[in-house]
């Protein structure tokens, strides 16, 4: 949430940062809204101080023996109008939050202004896609042929979007999280937590996601709660509404399934494991002081794309243009892992420096020299598996089938790195 002070004092600067992001005359019902609030309060100020003087005329005529009957007749209707604007101002200030609560937060100065992804910049590429010998199967025809997964019997259980692993599948699912977590915890110094899979609305609001995205959600009416669509709610919301008292920066990873509806025609992107509803995360989530939160990114993207390294799998970062920034961030880094099934670039990991958009929402501060501040909040997907799993078996896959995976998961794998169509009896 933007400060609404900073938005007076710097309407310009604003104006200017929402239009870049393809807004245009959002500020109208917010600086009216702002305006009639700050009415209020000087004519409830104005006749607080009437009161006060009118108050204490009636202790001097009280003590000189003169009639107080119309002044405290006065300081009665006095005292009824001021109940009258404090029920106004409560609700125009609700009108005031929530007006704010819709307005996105601010591209960063170094953010290429564009439109849509068309205009997002590649910053820079690690490895080179494979050269293949023969025609690259897609991980939906390798899924199949390996017996690790099956959408037919899936969408039996739950409908379209949601994967179902077994056998191999499951394994390597359970592998990919564990090297994550063992990485970003042993080697990258972040302190593993377990969150709830549920969240409140509060929580929710805190990242951003609620109001904008409430249709993108799952929601269970019954207990008002919303399925984590990221960790990045349950652990961001560690510290809603307190005062840090950790020394800065805070460095947490967690591993979560995620639930969103998410949008898309049907085609190539609804088939298989590209875009679904549910899907399992390993996500970083930072807390750090103001001036520490671009270098802080910088470092949080590595710590992404040394998944991706020791994976062996060819990827490149592209920068995010004011227009396809999400709702809650100032910058961010997409990292797209090269497909070669797809012959396509997939998105697998976003990291996101908010500054103190979220912090704002969620009342996440931290005190220094005395005085207390909102901090900067980051994360980034360290990384999403859906669509790791499609980069590893396309990128991967042997010209009979067979699937070989990188060294870095032998730990979790039992050395045994080849996926191969499973034996009688260890299919579903």
């Amino acid at each position: 949430m933007l400060d609404i002070k900073f938005i007076r004092d710097n309407l310009d600067i604003v104006r200017v940062g929402l239009e870049r992001r393809g807004l245009t005359d959002c500020l109208t019902p917010l600086l009216d809204l702002d305006a009639g609030r700050r009415k209020l309060l000087a004519e409830t100020e104005e006749l607080k101080h009437q009161r006060n003087s009118f108050s204490e005329e009636i202790g001097r005529m009280k003590k000189a023996g003169d009639d107080t009957g119309a002044r405290q007749a006065e300081v009665k209707a006095i005292g009824q109008r001021i109940g009258a604007l404090d029920a106004q101002l409560r609700l125009i200030e609700q009108d005031l939050r929530a007006t704010l609560l819709a307005i996105p937060n601010l591209p960063g100065a170094d953010v290429p202004t564009g439109k849509d992804a068309a205009d997002n910049v590649v910053v820079r590429t690690w490895g080179e896609p494979r050269s293949f010998a023969f025609t690259p199967r897609t991980h939906l025809e390798l899924g199949e042929q390996l017996g690790i997964f099956d959408f037919s019997r899936a969408a039996r259980l739950s409908g379209a979007g949601f994967p179902l692993f077994f056998g191999q599948g499951a394994r390597l699912e359970r592998a990919l999280i564990q090297f994550m977590l063992d990485l970003h915890t042993t080697e990258h110094g972040y302190l593993e937590v377990s969150p709830p899979f549920l969240c409140n609305a509060a929580a929710m609001t805190g990242t951003g996601q609620l109001p904008k995205m409430a249709e993108d959600m799952y929601y269970v009416p019954t207990d008002d709660l919303y399925l984590a669509p990221t960790a990045e709610v349950p652990v961001t919301n560690i510290y809603r509404e307190e005062i840090i008292k950790r020394e800065l920066p805070i460095k947490l990873v967690a591993y979560s399934p995620c639930f969103r509806r998410e949008a898309g025609a049907a085609g190539r992107e609804t088939r298989g494991l590209i875009r679904v509803h549910q899907f399992d995360k390993v996500e970083m989530v930072k807390f750090v002081r103001p001036e520490d939160s671009y270098e802080e990114l910088e470092k949080l993207t590595a710590n992404a794309e040394d998944v991706l390294q020791r994976l062996q799998l060819p990827y490149r970062i592209l920068a995010l243009c004011s227009g396809d920034l999400s709702f809650a961030a100032a910058k961010c880094y997409d990292i797209e892992l090269w497909a070669a099934g797809q012959h396509d670039w997939l998105e697998v990991s976003s990291c996101s420096n908010f500054e103190g958009f979220q912090a704002r929402r969620a009342n996440i501060r931290y005190r220094q020299d005395g005085k207390t501040d909102f901090v900067h909040t980051l994360n980034g997907s360290g990384v999403a598996l859906p669509r790791l799993v499609v980069a590893l078996l396309e990128n991967g896959q042997q010209a009979d089938g067979s699937v070989i995976l990188p060294e870095a998961l032998a730990p979790y794998l039992d050395g045994q790195l080849r996926l191969a169509p499973p034996a009688a009896g260890q299919q579903l």
